[in-house]
């Protein structure tokens, strides 16, 4: 008999889990695919994340479908995203959204300028570290208030203005807004891989990678840099 692949594995208890709920002829009647949510390659993550943009600029998105009370009994006691994005706090980019993804599949850091600081990348190293992303992408995305505030040095009130000092290296001599974003995502993306000693090590022992990319509000399309 064929040994089971651990995708295989995971789908199998997967459904023996649903069979006990009852809740198995739910998840084949909704096609709900029950190892989405197994560990992926970097380069497997980076093409779905990719795919999964494709669908959602195509208006042909799949994760809607998905029956979520399944969904969230799988992931009541564990998460086991496929990959890690460290997005704009901008309402104008729902990260999952975007990518055509659902509960579980993608673990989310989100910041202002989608910059590296110590909070964000020791969310990162947990989700490379414990939850073990093998792919992480920094998404910038055009006409980002905080990299345009941060370029013209506009006063601002209370606590904002500390975001300028994390994206001034990448952008201080750069005066277009589009060029400046795409320069702040590839700055902190590399920043992420050579500031964490985890990631970096990551990076290196097991085939992880870090990646930046760039959201086109208008378009809906997501571009590698």
């Amino acid at each position: 008999m064929r040994a089971l692949t651990g995708m295989e594995w995971n789908r199998r208890q997967f459904m023996t889990s649903l069979t006990a709920a009852g809740l198995a002829g739910a998840a084949m009647m909704h096609g709900i695919e029950a190892a989405a949510q197994s560990p992926l390659g970097a380069d497997a993550a980076i093409r779905e994340l990719m795919a999964g943009n494709e669908r959602f600029v195509a208006g042909k998105m799949t994760s809607f479908d998905h029956d979520l009370a399944i969904l969230k009994e799988g992931t009541v006691e564990k998460q086991e995203p496929f990959a890690a994005v460290l997005s704009c706090a901008d309402s104008r980019v729902p990260v999952e959204l975007i990518f055509d993804q659902s509960i579980g599949h993608l673990f989310v850091a989100r910041v202002a300028g989608n910059m590296v600081t110590p909070e964000i990348i020791g969310s990162l190293e947990y989700g490379v570290a414990v939850l073990g992303v093998k792919a992480v992408l920094v998404l910038g995305h055009v006409k980002c208030g905080a990299v345009s505030a941060a370029m013209k040095g506009q006063e601002v009130p209370g606590q904002i203005s500390v975001l300028y000092q994390h994206m001034m290296p990448a952008i201080k001599d750069i005066h277009d807004v589009t060029a400046a974003v795409r320069a702040n995502a590839a700055f902190q993306a590399r920043l992420l891989g050579e500031s964490s000693t985890v990631i970096a090590k990551a990076m290196k022992d097991d085939g992880v990678k870090v990646v930046a990319g760039c959201y086109d509000l208008g378009s809906g399309r997501v571009t590698l840099l």
